[in-house]
């Protein structure tokens, strides 16, 4: 069975990320989805929220698990759950840059660990959770950004109605 892990912080999850987790179900068996912690964050949802609406999300996809690993290193995880590919997307050049430097030193840390990008599609490429806040702080249309059930928990927290 191939198995792949999908890292990140999903303050919130997005449609980029959406399309990462399909486009690696396409690839392997089995999508662990994982929420971490960076460090470099400011977190709007707590750590249960997010893996809430993840579940909620692919609740009827068998392929992808949900699960939490705050605090911890991405290659200890991996290492945990089985997964010896960490599959990350990109929207461009910067994204590249950023992520190569993290593949790098995760391949220093756990040469068996193997990292694979994938291109977020041109009407994804753009999106990133910081700008979606942004945008719902300010009451503005993120219904084509985010699943319905993240743009209602968003307008929630910030006090706007969707």
């Amino acid at each position: 069975m191939k198995r792949v892990m999908f890292p990140g912080s999903f303050d919130p999850i997005t449609n980029g990320h959406l399309e990462t987790v399909e486009q690696a179900c396409q690839m392997f068996d089995e999508v662990d989805v994982v929420v971490m912690t960076n460090t470099r964050k400011k977190y709007l949802f707590t750590q249960n929220e997010r893996v809430s609406f993840i579940n909620k999300i692919f609740e009827k996809n068998s392929q992808v698990k949900v699960y939490a690993f705050p605090e911890k290193l991405t290659v200890d995880v991996a290492q945990k759950l089985k997964a010896n590919i960490i599959i990350r997307g990109l929207r461009n050049s910067e994204d590249f840059i950023y992520e190569q430097k993290i593949a790098t030193i995760n391949q220093t840390l756990a040469p068996e660990i193997k990292t694979v990008f994938v291109m977020a599609s041109p009407q994804n490429s753009f999106i990133s959770s910081s700008m979606i806040k942004e945008v719902a702080t300010f009451n503005g249309d993120i219904q084509k950004l985010v699943p319905d059930i993240v743009a209602k928990a968003l307008h929630q927290k910030l006090g706007k109605s969707s």
